[in-house]
């Protein structure tokens, strides 16, 4: 009896890693943090340090470590964040329970998105929902599961004859618009 127990606990360790090791999507509370005081930080945040080591910057995200894997790649709507930072209310998932209206939205994990000002946080936040669907890729995700296989040749899917296009020279990108900027909405829809 005590072999076949430690043989199903030996086969259910040896796939356990096998569930960070798939992409998924998940529901998630994304809250925001800042590095420039109030209160979306604390004395490490302030410092740019964050519990791995790793410098903080634009672009990283803390997360439940027991949950999402620090490394992976989170992947928003808008953008791609790496997990490298964690906190108390990320993992009591604080958020999620104050603001879920529903069973499924007080049980989403809290990913919170690390920004270097108040103001780009708070503005980040006002543009987006609450709750939103997250792709969540562990770290070297594709590099460990797709071995190299053969260079697969295109085909053509049309008649037209294909013409390579040309890149946009550097000079001709469209900054990005600030805020200030941006049109203003018409009189129908301002109240």
């Amino acid at each position: 009896m005590m072999k076949r127990f430690l043989i199903t606990v030996g086969f259910v360790l040896l796939f356990t890693p096998a569930v960070f090791a798939r992409e998924q999507s998940i529901l998630a509370r994304v809250t925001v943090y800042w590095a420039s005081g109030g209160g979306g930080s604390d004395r490490w945040t302030r410092r740019h340090i964050c519990s791995t080591g790793a410098r903080l910057q634009a672009g990283h995200c803390a997360v439940d470590p027991r949950r999402i894997p620090y490394g992976s790649k989170v992947m928003l709507p808008d953008g791609t964040l790496v997990a490298v930072d964690t906190g108390s209310a990320v993992v009591s998932r604080k958020a999620a329970q104050r603001s879920g209206r529903s069973v499924l939205e007080r049980n989403a994990l809290v990913i919170d998105r690390f920004f270097e000002t108040k103001q780009q946080a708070l503005s980040w936040a006002k543009r987006n929902p609450y709750f939103m669907l997250v792709r969540v890729s562990p770290p070297d995700f594709r590099s460990s599961l797709v071995a190299p296989g053969p260079q697969l040749r295109p085909t053509r899917v049309s008649s037209f004859p294909q013409q390579p296009i040309a890149a946009p020279p550097q000079s001709a990108q469209v900054p990005r618009r600030s805020l200030e900027d941006r049109p203003r909405p018409s009189s129908m829809y301002a109240r």
